[in-house]
């Protein structure tokens, strides 16, 4: 079942236009959405959570129409940013005690867990948290008042290598339950290597594609050859890079096979994103 439908979201800025996205995110996974800084990520965030009016489209939760019953629904959402933004000198208990207001099905047991798990002193201020210790904090209270979705936007960004990984096994503990569910936005391709079920690509406010984390990557295969074979297969290539010796390039899998020329390597998300984002298809590594 799809915890969340996304369906031909719409919302025109001047210089910008969200067009026509569709995805969902099932039940019990991750969902990785990426797209390079200003593809339309956190604008669709926001146009899904009703914090901007889309201009068309519908959004799902649980099969309800979110937007028709947003109080109802946002019970059971928790958005979590990577630039934490609760009042700097308050303290975890201070937030806490006006945030469980807010839920009729606030947890307090549960909440005490989580505390003890992230290792988070209640009596501590935000401002002397580190970041990882924030965004934790922030999972805490979306976990407390079961939020079946969480919405993640950039929650590793900043952080150092061994936070990040700590928090990306917190995320899978998450969904072993097959109730709980992440939208995971990030342009840390890495990441979502070591987490996504599935990925959603947007580019310039359109989505590319949809799909499950180990059909995104096989689409696609690494490519590389000799200057003089570049011109013979440069339509094929969605991006390259030329350099002294010839080129490196990304080709549709398909496309690959005929290649037999050709050195051919399994594609990883970051190249995928690194070369289709070529704005005129290739770069010269003298350029």
């Amino acid at each position: 079942m799809n915890i969340l439908q996304v369906e031909h979201l719409n919302k025109q800025y001047p210089g910008f236009r969200l067009d026509d996205v569709s995805f969902s995110v099932e039940e019990g996974s991750i969902m990785g959405f990426i797209g390079r800084n200003g593809a339309g990520k956190t604008t669709t965030i926001k146009s899904i959570l009703n914090l901007v009016h889309a201009d068309g489209g519908s959004v799902r939760f649980l099969g309800s129409d979110l937007w028709a019953n947003e109080t109802a629904c946002r019970k059971q959402i928790g958005l979590v940013l990577g630039m934490f933004s609760y009042y700097p000198r308050k303290k975890l208990s201070t937030i806490a005690d006006v945030t469980r207001r807010f839920y009729a099905d606030w947890d307090e047991d549960l909440y005490q867990q989580l505390l003890r798990r992230f290792s988070l002193d209640p009596e501590k201020k935000i401002n002397e948290l580190s970041q990882g210790m924030r965004v934790k904090f922030s999972l805490a209270l979306a976990l407390s008042h079961d939020a079946r979705l969480l919405i993640l936007d950039e929650p590793t960004s900043g952080l150092d290598p061994v936070s990040r990984d700590e928090l990306l096994d917190i995320f899978r503990t998450i969904i072993e339950d097959g109730a709980h569910s992440i939208l995971f936005s990030t342009h840390i391709i890495s990441d979502l290597e070591k987490c996504a079920d599935y990925i959603t690509y947007i580019k310039g406010g359109k989505i590319l594609c949809s799909t499950d984390a180990e059909s995104f990557k096989d689409a696609y295969r690494l490519v590389s050859g000799e200057a003089e074979q570049l011109e013979r297969y440069r339509k094929q290539l969605v991006g390259y890079r030329a350099h002294a010796f010839g080129f490196t390039g990304l080709m549709p899998r398909d496309d690959a096979a005929r290649a037999t020329d050709l050195k051919i390597a399994p594609a990883d998300m970051e190249s995928i994103m690194i070369y289709t984002e070529k704005e005129d298809g290739h770069e010269s590594a003298a350029e």
